[in-house]
Parts: structure tokens; C-alpha cells; sequence
């Protein structure tokens, strides 16, 4: 039985008698008057609980004024007072059903008193600081501890970034599933929004929880740790064509993706371009056409953080009109890129903007590579400060035979020096680096092994197959010259990988490392996230 059935007068239920012990019921809009009486206080009209005629209203000090909605008898045409003249809620019918309600204009010109400074900020947890908001902020207002094994961006930062280890692939901005991550000016990761906490920028990253030589062995098979590792066959090659000019070595890079894009293997190639603002600054760049790779052609020695430019959305100008699921493209990068795409493309995760380009990538060539520049010091300190040749100088650089090789627009060499007189300029992170012939690639090419004007062709999939078929017709090759000096070179560079890591080096290990794992290794704060990093 509900209290209308049990209360026949018609009272609403649980309202008490307005006139019983001075009780009322206050105003429902306006600005409530300290003094107790409110002028512009809509007054609210109930039918007593005793189920008498009397009229009373809720705005203590309000006189009838004939709007039919104070209490006074002379309720307006069209007012909902009830029918029997007793004054009942103006919404209520006789019966206990609701009627249509009826708005009190708002008032103007009135607004209500703040008796307090709006800025001021109200239960702030003692201790907090909401100016200078960090991660602390968690442990201020919960009991909650993070566990060791949650990993934010924060570790990468401290243990990778801060401690110059950042070898600028781009990993961790590609697997990063809410789009957290981007690239700063100074051509290295940053946090542009809040952190999940999610681990993935962490497990992926070459230089923190990815043992990329797990890797080696997940995507080549047991055998591809040895040596250079266990390819399908090995080549020396060269192009014939007159671009060849300012293509690297013997240009059977370009001359591969040229061939993939004719054949309509690929939609485009992610490969290196000049950057307009800075001369010899190396940028992302997707060629769709023979023209732009011939364009392109030749190296660069600073990475591109090429793994954070796979979202396809800007590239969407230059790609067909067809579903993401069917791009397919091919990637040139270093060793460490090609690692950190291959174990992204193992997950079915997504990965947020960088998910589609992620699948799209179908070719994988990589560029052999013992270490790589930092732009700036490379550049700027090392060639226009120290040794006076200016980037308008620069026609092409090269580093063969262990020398850093710079040429005019003459092709004619203004400048040779032993490599290792640029150690101030490399990457700090490539020092742990045993990955010299790209283990993980379908295709490695270099100038290790071959004569001058031939690449060294490292055949290591089906794929790879596929592609080098495509393209041999138009190649002028024969077997490779010289495999052990290959070997040499990878020994060399495996041998000083395990001088710097600080980590044992372990194929058969979990492919992931976890940070507090690394933490432990290498001396780095357990949780940085905890501490205002």
C-alpha cells in the first residue's frame, strides 16, 4: 500500500505540516536572503497533511499577491491551484496525479552572494601542493603503493632518456596505446599527456625492456645469433643507372623499393629525407614514387625516430584510397628500428595512432650499423666548429673502411678521418649494441664485404627472397666478396656491446626485461614515478 492509499487527504508523503512547530519548507530557487525572507524566493504551496482548506505558504514574511502561486484565492486563468479552491501544490491534481509544471521566470539583475573566495581551494589533503601537481600526488590522497613490477613512462625517462642511453628509433611512441608519447625538439621522446601506466614504451625499448637478442632467435630461428647471423644467401651488387651518383655505395636499396612500388608490393617506403630547416638533418619521409626514392637517395648519420612517424593519418595525402588493412609498406632503418618493429608486430596490442602503420609494414631493409650520431654534435661541433666545413659544403657522407668520409658537390673528398675521432658524437646507447648485419630484417645492405661502389646484400627471409627477385634482373651482382670481414666487424661490434651492457646478454632469456630487473643492473631509483621525477 503506498502512503497516498493510506492517506486519503491527499498530502504528499513524508512533507511535514508547514504550521506544526514553526517547521517549513524552503524555497526551491533564488538566492536564499540571510535575513530568513527572500524577495525573490519562489514560495512553494502544499495542501496541509490535516487536510484542511487553509492555505499556507513556505516564504515566511509573503503576503497574497494574486499570482496564484503564493497562497492567495485569486489564482490566475490556466493555474494548476487545485480545483477545489483548497490551494494545493501547483502540480498535484486532486487525485494525487501530477499535472503539468509551471517555470518561475528566473530572475535578472540579482545574483548570489559569495560570502568566500572562489579561488580558494577546499579540502586540499595536507601536504599537497596543487600548483606544482606530480606523481606524488597519488600517494597523498590513497594508501594505495604502486607495485614495483608497474612501469610508467617515468622509468624510461630516468633509466634510458636522462641517462643518454636514447638510441631515437621511435619505439616507444609506436607502441604507446593512448597516444602519450611524442617527440620534442630535442629529437627525443616526451610525455604529452598522462601516463597509464600501461609498460608497453618500457617493454619495447631496445635499451630497456626489450632483450632485443631474444629477438634475433623469435624472428630468425636458433641459428640467427651466430656470426651475421643465418641468412638465405649473400650477395655484392650494384645498380647501373645514373642515379646511382648520389645513392649509398651501390644504390640496391633504392632499386629494391623502386621495384616493390612498380610491382605494386608496397604502397610506399618509410625511408630518410633531407630536412628544409636544418642542411644534413635526416627526417621521416614516406616515397610513393621512383622519382621521390632517387630523390632521396644516399645516408644519413642521425636517426629519425622513424617508429614514431607510422601514423597514417599524415600520410594520408600521399597514400591510395583503400582501407588501412590493405596498405602495405616497407621500412628502411637501423638494426635497432627493425628490432623494435618486429616485436611490436609479434602482439596482437593495439597501439593506438601508430597501430595501422604498424601492421602495414610488410618489407623490412636494414642498414648496417655499428653506431649513429647525434645531429647536432655531428654537425654542428664536430665538423662546422671543430674542422670548418660548412653544411653548404656537404655533397655526401659516408663512413667506409672505418673512416667518416664527407665529399663536395664535386663529388671530390673534402675531408677523411678515422670514426672513432667522432665518438663525442655518437649515441651513448649504441655503445650496447651487438646488432651490426639487422638479424631481424628481411634484407640487410651495407658497404662491409663488398668493393667500393658495391652493397653487400644480406638475403634473410622469404620475403627478403621475394623482394631481391624483384629487383635482380636489374642488378649487376655476383657472391659476396668478402663474408669474413662482415663476421669481423659483427664480432668487433658484439664484443663491445658486452663491454657496456650492463646487463648479462642472454638469447634464451624472456624477451622482456622487467625494470625493476634493470633497476638492479644498472643502479637506476626503483620508482621515480614516486618521488616528483
Amino acid at each position: 500500500m503506498t502512503d497516498r492509499e493510506r492517506d486519503p487527504t491527499g498530502s504528499l508523503p513524508h512533507v511535514p505540516d508547514s504550521g506544526a512547530d514553526g517547521t517549513g519548507v524552503p524555497p526551491t530557487s533564488g538566492a536564499r536572503d540571510p535575513s530568513g525572507v527572500d524577495p525573490d524566493a519562489k514560495p512553494i504551496r502544499y495542501r496541509r497533511a490535516d487536510g484542511s482548506e487553509d492555505e499556507t505558504t513556505t516564504d515566511a514574511g509573503s503576503e497574497d499577491c494574486g499570482c496564484g502561486s503564493c497562497g492567495c484565492d485569486t489564482a490566475p486563468e490556466g493555474s494548476n491551484v487545485a480545483a477545489d479552491g483548497s490551494g494545493g501544490a501547483v502540480n498535484v491534481e486532486p487525485d494525487g496525479s501530477l499535472g503539468d509544471l509551471r517555470f518561475t521566470t528566473p530572475s535578472e539583475g540579482t545574483s548570489q552572494n559569495l560570502e568566500s573566495d572562489p579561488a580558494e581551494r577546499v579540502n586540499v589533503p595536507e601536504g599537497v601542493d596543487l600548483d606544482t601537481p606530480s606523481y606524488e600526488i597519488r600517494s597523498e590522497m590513497n594508501d594505495i603503493e604502486t607495485p614495483d613490477e608497474k612501469t610508467w613512462f617515468m622509468e624510461l625517462d630516468t633509466a634510458v632518456i636522462d641517462e643518454g642511453r636514447c638510441i631515437q628509433c621511435g619505439t616507444c611512441v609506436a607502441a604507446c596505446p593512448s597516444d602519450s608519447i611524442g617527440i620534442g625538439e630535442d629529437d627525443l621522446p616526451e610525455l604529452v599527456k598522462m601516463c597509464t601506466g600501461c609498460s608497453l614504451c618500457w617493454d619495447f625499448c631496445p635499451r630497456g625492456g626489450l632483450r632485443y637478442e631474444r629477438q634475433w632467435k623469435i624472428t630468425g630461428g636458433e641459428d640467427n645469433v651466430k656470426g651475421a647471423g643465418d641468412p638465405i644467401t649473400e650477395f655484392s651488387a650494384r645498380v647501373g643507372e645514373s642515379w646511382q651518383r648520389n645513392a649509398q655505395d651501390g644504390g640496391v636499396v633504392t632499386s629494391v623499393l623502386s621495384h616493390l612500388l612498380e610491382a605494386g608490393e608496397i604502397d610506399g617506403a618509410l625511408i630518410a629525407t633531407e630536412s628544409e630547416e636544418e642542411p644534413w638533418k635526416a627526417e621521416s619521409f614516406l616515397a610513393t614514387t621512383h622519382e621521390e626514392l632517387v630523390a632521396n637517395a644516399g645516408s644519413f648519420y642521425n636517426q629519425t625516430m622513424a617508429l614514431g612517424n607510422l601514423d597514417l593519418d599524415r600520410w594520408e595525402h600521399k597514400l591510395p584510397d583503400k582501407p588501412a588493412e590493405d596498405i602495405s609498406l616497407a621500412v628502411v632503418g637501423t638494426p635497432c628500428e627493425i628490432e623494435g618493429i618486429r616485436a611490436l608486430q609479434d602482439f596482437e596490442w593495439e597501439y593506438g595512432g601508430q597501430e595501422e602503420g604498424v601492421r602495414a609494414i610488410d618489407y623490412t631493409i636494414a642498414l648496417m650499423c655499428t653506431k649513429n650520431f647525434n645531429y647536432h654534435r655531428l654537425i654542428g661541433e664536430q665538423l662546422e666548429e671543430k674542422r670548418g666545413i660548412s653544411t653548404d659544403e656537404i655533397g655526401k657522407m659516408d663512413v667506409l673502411h672505418g673512416d667518416m668520409i664527407v665529399y663536395d658537390h664535386e663529388g671530390e673528398e673534402v675531408l677523411r678521418e678515422d670514426v672513432t675521432e667522432f665518438h663525442d658524437a655518437t649515441l651513448k646507447g649504441c655503445n650496447e649494441c651487438a646488432d651490426f648485419t639487422g638479424y631481424c630484417a628481411d634484407l640487410t645492405v651495407g658497404s662491409v664485404g663488398s668493393s667500393d661502389e658495391y652493397s653487400s646484400v644480406i638475403v634473410r627471409t622469404e620475403r627478403g627472397m621475394d623482394a631481391w627477385e624483384l629487383t635482380e634482373p636489374d642488378l649487376d651482382y655476383h657472391d659476396l666478396e668478402d663474408r669474413s670481414a662482415i663476421g669481423k666487424l659483427q664480432g668487433w661490434d658484439k664484443k663491445n656491446a658486452f663491454e657496456s651492457l650492463e646487463r648479462p646478454f642472454d638469447p634464451d632469456a624472456p624477451r622482456f626485461i622487467e625494470y625493476t630487473e634493470h633497476a638492479e643492473n644498472y643502479g637506476v631509483e626503483l620508482n621515480p614515478h614516486e618521488s616528483g621525477h
